[in-house]
């Protein structure tokens, strides 16, 4: 990462932003390659982890998992969760606090590159459904693929990621992730 992880996080935000206000409303209940998610259920993950982010980064209650944070507007309520949540990781002391979570501690930088790998994973996941292309970042899904593949050497994948798919060795970074986290591309 540059040496300001908040602005790569909204480096990434934006990018996937711009997919997302490019999906067409038939598009919207179209599967993706999380198989059990369609491209709306992908958005409402994304918009739901920045809920959870933001609430863990601040001390504030959880949001509830169940409801529906979209609304009618899936786009707005992306970037408004996007610019909670990376003003909650900008906020003095964030990057370098501990925080518990289902994966145990971490810091606030650590926590800023999981939800940045999950993102741009999400990203893929949305432009293959979709079939738009996915400008993302290159420098960062470079650096969230070292970074996931350095987490996951110390975690068990059952319950996070499905086995690591073949990918070819020129692949792209961005299909390199996908494979790693379980993706056939």
């Amino acid at each position: 990462m540059t040496s300001d992880p908040v602005a790569d996080l909204g480096r990434a935000f934006e990018a996937v932003g711009e997919l997302i206000a490019r999906i067409e409303p038939r598009q919207w209940e179209a599967p993706t390659p999380c198989t059990e998610w369609t491209v709306r259920d992908v958005v409402a993950h994304l918009v739901g982890l920045n809920l959870v982010f933001t609430a863990l980064l601040e001390g504030g209650p959880m949001p509830d998992r169940q409801a529906d944070h979209l609304g009618a507007d899936p786009l707005a309520a992306y970037r408004t969760s996007a610019a909670a949540v990376t003003a909650a990781f900008g906020a003095p002391g964030v990057l370098d606090k501990t925080f518990s979570g289902p994966l145990g501690d971490a810091t606030g930088v650590g926590r800023l590159r999981i939800r940045m790998a999950d993102l741009l994973t999400h990203g893929w996941d949305l432009a293959r459904a979709t079939g738009l292309r996915a400008d993302l970042p290159q420098d960062l899904v470079e650096e969230s693929l070292a970074y996931i593949r350095m987490q996951m050497a110390e975690h068990s994948r059952a319950g996070r990621f499905d086995d690591e798919q073949p990918v070819p060795q020129d692949a792209p970074a961005l299909d390199k992730l996908a494979a790693f986290t379980g993706r056939v591309v």
